[in-house]
């Protein structure tokens, strides 16, 4: 007999229910762990502090290495390649083996390295560490195998290029010096042997000591002393005399037959005093001697100049022939390098041009044309030109953007001043490689200057510039706070590339909005200033046991047309009146909020333009150019608000059947908070005498009551736009002066701690203009004007906020905290208990906001800073109307919670394909002029507050503040999902089921790290997420079920902190445990030039000045050779210098030297061991693993051959055994035969 339970029963009554189907197809996903690979691709920009230069002048080939180990490899356009040292040396000297295909870099860690760049991806063969020397310079003559290394010691030791080995070869610096000499002649700082005499080798020495060493006779020919330290040394090709620079400015030649004094000293930027005396000038830190086959000669320094005004600016001083030329430079001078056309030292060089290599840029001069032009780079060093501050990486964009940006930038962006010669850098060759999709890249800059690059086929090419600082009138004062930040730095950018409609976030707390014409225009720009206007007490100076004070609430006056910024306090102004504004992107709109924009969004399908801010959201009719909402966080909720934002005041007791889990945050512990009304009034109601514990937003006050029209002023007005409302009847009417705090009765508030009143979800709608209701008496005093918290309201002057670094401050604390919900013991620190909550992600989508929607609605999906997830419902009039129609707007509350900042929000079908967002193609309106006029309507707001607002918002506002909600049927409701929601926090990611709201799959992507950036992405076909861990690795999920594909150790969060620029921040209960944090990581600026695009492809800001593009798709990976250009391409070596006959026969000819026999084991010795250490390269690695291989596998063959021969010794005994088995038995059967008879019978 069948057993009855109560688990039973239920499962019975759940059974008996009609329960929703679901869709058995499974979505088959395509991606898999062997379509991903994580790699480095391309390097674009400016070597970060760029050490040494080099160059090899057959192959035309220019190495440039930095202080952090980078060495670029630059030729003509398309051939750039990058390597990097490990270990994060400095690179001190750069030598090319010149036409071989390999180059020697000297490091900081006293290592020389030999790299091979013959392949498109050079190799470092072999290194050779000095364990007891520190490396200062090196030397390496041509076709020579034979290395000289110079030390701080003022030794010189030699190197085996070959095998990089140590010679046992040794010059000491106290055989190079004279006997009498009592001092240490200091570090080597030049290598070079006689242009005529390879025998003689000159060295030079820090204290101006000069020494031409004898190579064969291993002693000193000749020595000199200046009377000034050293900087640099230069050979004349004849051999016969050398230039050297000095400290004191001066540059001193002389005669290797002439001991002693230098045959000429020169200064060339003395000025002579009144004393008669030459001033006294700053150090020539290189000089170069070169003469040409016309007979004049080029003597090429840097630095020199005097002390005085003049000469603070870097330069570079040519003197050719009589004359002088000074080439100032915009930064320092680091080094430079002439030229030539010959490879010989002892043939005349005939110099060309000059690289010099600038701290923050790359300038090549002509020095055959008049006045010494600079060339035309093809490589893009001017990334960093003003630095970098967000980056956004669009792959697979329409085809006809990229040419659309290159004919406004080839227009508005003629340079003049470039030499018309060719680059001279044209090294290896690169051919343009097939590629199906476009690339763009975009730059915003601190200057608020914003860059579009074409950065298809692994190149990078400027197309556009944009600079939006041109809005504003220039600042006339700096920072009220002293803070010295750009107020137009670029903080966020959104570009819709269909309708090529562009807005940007400033530091200064605005927004501005542009639309892309190709003719020039004249028009004004829209201006809406729109605060986020609430009460917010200040916890770090309030506590339970002291009254509430106002004064600790952000306030609003109004005033001037001046707008102080967000985070710079620095007052910015919009151009007023009508502004000729140049093809291209021109600004239509601008909106000003008091608070740092958070996040930024743009649907021009919608019409709509939304952000997000510390303490709130925006959203704005980019048609109508009206603001439609703008609200605090906690209003976006309704009715469904799962933290508790009351005043911690003894005064109020909280009621005893509260909820203490509704204060609990995904991520922190939430502050007490008060927050006001949004704007506008409400009807009056009967119980409106009793102060609510916490006001709730009230969306009828904001939409049923006006409807924005913008209008703008004569010029000699200072305001720049205003704002009037027009009624339901009467839209052609003047504007109304409304002045909300006039005629008001006033109330004292009772002092009751009674439970507050509930709006009745059945309060009936009026079509009459809402009454004002009676203000309370306090409040009435301290917040005057109260009512002009309007949808938009011009010409607002706001002070400083009070809070916002400590929010700020409190996120960065939070990304490390995995616990859904923190202590709140009283020993919490009052951080903890902060009270704004950001608008981080902000998404426009066709989607479903309620289980019973039949089909898809317009939508705007917020993701907050404490990981919810809010809706906001439009109501976007037709195509026909939409001109005559503004959108409306209303909150639904809030649909899922995660932990952790809300980083990305996508679509998916039920497919799992990504849903591609709608958009508004763009149209030339120079075609299609037509005049227009807007007509707003009272009657939309209205109707559309009522439908969604009361009549579904009451009704479902307590059921969303969980997580998920349950997954149940309702009604008539089609029972299959259609859609898939994907939200990623910085510590999980979900993929919800829509209209069930059910959440199908979820991942918890790290516990004590952070997601930095995350983004869904398109790859073969298919969508994949792909996250950065703050703990370096990029990690990429399958969708929709968020398998992981990939986990890869990529980029050490470390290495981006040179974005940084606040100190660490500290948590202050981990220092009363005794285990202090900091983080250092300013990982909101990291992730804002932290891109992840389409086909795999992403890019990070991997320097101020350079852009490293990845990719995570193993076929870009496998076919990146394809795009890399060929560095080494084979060159026949120019015929040396022919002697001429009286030179032969009088012996001043060249001298050659056997430095095999000089250097060899053979006359030379072994080195020490213990001099230097040798570090076999990956390639010397792989020989010798392929020498083990072999060996190996000889010794195998050896035991096949050895089992081969035993086994046939085997058979052969196994035979001889059969053999003799066969005689035996043969003998005994004869045996047997003969044994009874007679020897006669026989």
């Amino acid at each position: 007999m069948k057993k009855f339970t109560f688990k039973g029963v239920l499962d019975g009554l759940r059974s008996s229910v009609s329960q929703q189907p679901r869709n058995d197809q499974e979505i088959v996903e395509t991606l898999r762990p062997e379509n991903f690979q994580v790699a480095k691709t391309f390097r674009h920009g400016f070597p970060n502090q760029p050490t040494a230069v080099a160059f090899d002048p057959i192959q035309r080939l220019l190495a440039i290495g930095s202080k952090n180990g980078s060495l670029r490899i630059l030729g003509r356009f398309g051939v750039d390649c990058h390597v990097f040292h490990e270990g994060e040396v400095g690179i001190i000297q750069i030598v090319f083996l010149v036409n071989e295909g390999a180059l020697i870099t000297a490091t900081t860690d006293d290592s020389v390295h030999l790299w091979n760049f013959r392949q498109k991806r050079p190799d470092l063969v072999h290194s050779l560490q000095f364990q007891r020397e520190r490396i200062t310079c090196i030397h390496l003559p041509l076709h020579s195998k034979w290395l000289y290394v110079g030390s701080e010691r003022g030794n010189i030791h030699v190197v085996n290029i070959e095998s990089f080995q140590l010679s046992g070869y040794v010059i000491n610096w106290n055989k190079a010096i004279e006997v009498s000499r009592k001092t240490h002649p200091g570090a080597v700082v030049h290598l070079s042997d006689n242009p005529l005499d390879s025998s003689k080798l000159l060295i030079a020495f820090e204290s101006g000591q000069l020494v031409l060493w004898d190579l064969r006779m291993k002693v000193a020919e000749a020595r000199w002393q200046s009377s000034e330290p050293l900087k640099s040394v230069i050979w004349h090709h004849d051999g016969k005399q050398f230039m050297t620079s000095h400290t004191d400015g001066t540059l001193q030649t002389w005669n290797i037959r002439q001991f002693g004094k230098p045959v000429n000293i020169l200064q060339p930027h003395a000025k002579i005093g009144k004393d008669g005396k030459p001033e006294s000038c700053k150090a020539i830190q290189k000089v170069e001697w070169k003469a040409a086959r016309s007979g004049e000669t080029f003597v090429i320094f840097c630095g020199g100049l005097t002390y005085d005004k003049a000469g603070r600016s870097p330069s570079i001083t040519i003197m050719h022939g009589k004359a002088t030329t000074v080439l100032e430079m915009e930064h320092n001078v680091i080094d430079f390098i002439t030229l030539c056309e010959s490879p010989y030292a002892s043939d005349i060089p005939e110099p060309y041009a000059i690289v010099v290599v600038l701290q923050n840029d790359l300038v090549v001069i002509d020095l055959l044309s008049p006045g010494f032009p600079c060339f035309e780079s093809p490589h893009p060093m001017d990334v960093h030109e003003c630095p970098v501050t967000c980056c956004t990486y669009l792959a697979d964009c329409p085809s006809d953007l990229i040419p659309a940006f290159y004919s406004i930038g080839s227009r508005s962006s003629k340079r003049t001043g470039f030499s018309d010669k060719e680059w001279p850098l044209a090294g290896g060759e690169w051919t343009t490689p097939p590629c199906s999709y476009s690339e763009i890249i975009i730059t915003g800059h601190a200057d608020g200057s914003i860059k579009f690059w074409d950065a298809s086929c692994g190149t990078l090419q400027v197309l556009y510039k944009v600079k939006t600082n041109k809005v504003f009138e220039r600042p006339q004062s700096k920072s009220q706070d002293g803070n010295d930040d750009d107020p137009f730095a670029i903080q966020l950018l959104s570009l819709c590339p269909e309708s090529r409609k562009l807005c940007i976030a400033g530091a200064a707390g605005y927004v501005i909005l542009f639309k892309f014409k190709k003719q020039e225009s004249s028009s004004e720009t829209a201006v809406l200033d729109i605060p986020i206007v609430y009460e917010a007490f200040d916890e770090l100076e309030c506590s339970p046991e002291t009254d509430y004070s106002r004064s600790n609430l952000n306030k609003i006056d109004s005033g001037d047309n001046k707008i102080f910024g967000a985070d710079t306090g620095t007052p910015i102004k919009v151009k007023p009146g009508l502004q000729k504004k140049p093809p291209g992107f021109q600004a239509t709109l601008v909106c000003i909020s008091p608070a740092p924009i958070t996040s930024l969004g743009i649907n021009s399908s919608y019409g709509l333009m939304a952000y997000g801010t510390d303490t709130g959201a925006v959203v704005v009719d980019i048609v109508h150019k009206i603001c439609l909402l703008n609200v605090a966080t906690p209003d976006l909720y309704g009715g469904a608000d799962p933290y508790q934002r009351v005043p911690k005041s003894p005064k109020r007791s909280q009621p005893p059947d509260s909820d203490p889990d509704r204060c609990r945050s995904p991520s922190i512990d939430q502050g007490v908070e008060v927050e006001e009304n949004i704007s506008g009034n409400t009807s009056p109601h009967e119980d409106a005498e009793t102060e609510p514990r916490r006001r709730k937003f009230n969306l009828k006050k904001q939409l049923s009551r006006v409807d924005l029209k913008l209008k703008f002023q004569p010029r000699n007005n200072k305001r720049s736009c205003s704002v009037f409302y027009a009624e339901k009847d009467s839209a052609d009417e003047s504007p109304t002066s409304l002045s909300p705090d006039d005629d008001m009765p006033t109330i004292k508030e009772p002092e009751t701690d009674e439970k507050p009143a509930v709006r009745p979800s059945d309060l009936a709608l009026f079509e009459e203009r809402p009454i004002p209701p009676p203000r309370r008496e306090k409040k009435d005093k301290e917040m005057p004007k109260r009512d002009t918290r309007l949808l938009s309201v011009p010409n607002i002057k706001y002070h400083p906020r009070i809070n916002q670094g400590r929010s700020a401050m409190i996120r960065k604390i939070n990304k490390l905290d995995s616990s859904f919900s923190r202590s709140r013991s009283s020993s919490m620190s009052s951080l903890e208990n902060i009270s704004s909550e950001a608008v981080q992600c902000i998404t426009f989508a066709d989607s479903y906001t309620k289980k019973s929607d039949p089909s898809t609605f317009p939508t705007l999906w917020f993701g907050t800073s404490l990981g919810s997830v809010l809706t906001v419902m439009l109501n976007v009039p037709s195509s026909d109307i939409r001109l005559t129609h503004p959108v409306a707007v209303g909150p639904f509350g809030t649909m899922f919670r995660l932990k952790g900042s809300i980083l990305t929000m996508s679509f998916l079908d039920c497919n799992g394909a990504l849903i591609p967002y709608t958009f508004e193609s763009w149209k030339d309106e120079s075609k299609e002029k037509q005049s227009r006029e807007y007509i707003y309507s009272f009657y939309s707001f209205q109707t559309f507050y009522f439908k969604f607002c009361f009549v579904s918002g009451s009704s479902r506002a307590n059921s969303n503040s969980r997580m998920s909600p349950p997954g149940t049927a309702i009604g008539e409701v089609s029972s299959c999902d259609r859609q898939f929601v994907v939200i990623v926090s910085e510590k999980q990611a979900i993929v919800a089921a829509l209209p069930s709201h059910n959440i199908v799959y979820k991942q918890q992507i790290t516990e004590t790290d952070f997601v930095v950036k995350a983004e869904i992405i398109s790859l073969k076909e298919s969508v994949c997420l792909v996250c950065y861990i703050s703990n370096g690795h990029i990690v990429a999920y399958s969708l929709p079920s968020l398998r992981t594909l990939i986990d890869t150790d990529f980029l050490p969060l470390a290495d981006l902190s040179f974005q940084t620029r606040k100190p660490g921040i500290v948590d202050p209960m981990l220092s009363i445990w005794g285990q202090q944090m900091f983080v250092n990581e300013d990982t909101d600026q990291i992730a804002r030039t932290f891109s992840f695009s389409n086909h795999g492809n992403g890019l990070y800001l991997c320097s101020p000045t350079e852009i490293q593009k990845f990719s995570v798709s193993a076929d870009f990976c496998s076919s990146l050779s394809e795009m890399v250009g060929e560095l080494f391409l084979p060159h026949d070596m120019p015929e040396p210098p022919k002697e001429s006959f009286f030179k032969g026969l009088f012996g001043g000819g060249a001298r050659s030297l056997d430095r095999e026999e000089l250097f060899g084991e053979a006359s030379s010795g072994k080195a020490s061991r213990t001099i230097a250490k040798h570090i076999p390269g990956i390639a010397g690695l792989d020989s010798n693993s392929q020498k083990a291989c072999g060996e190996i596998a000889k010794a195998h063959q050896m035991v096949v051959e050895r089992g081969e021969k035993l086994s046939q010794l085997e058979e052969r005994t196994a035979r001889m055994m059969n053999e003799a088995e066969t005689f035996q038995s043969s003998a005994h059967g004869l045996m047997l035969k003969y044994k009874d008879k007679k020897w006669y019978q026989i």
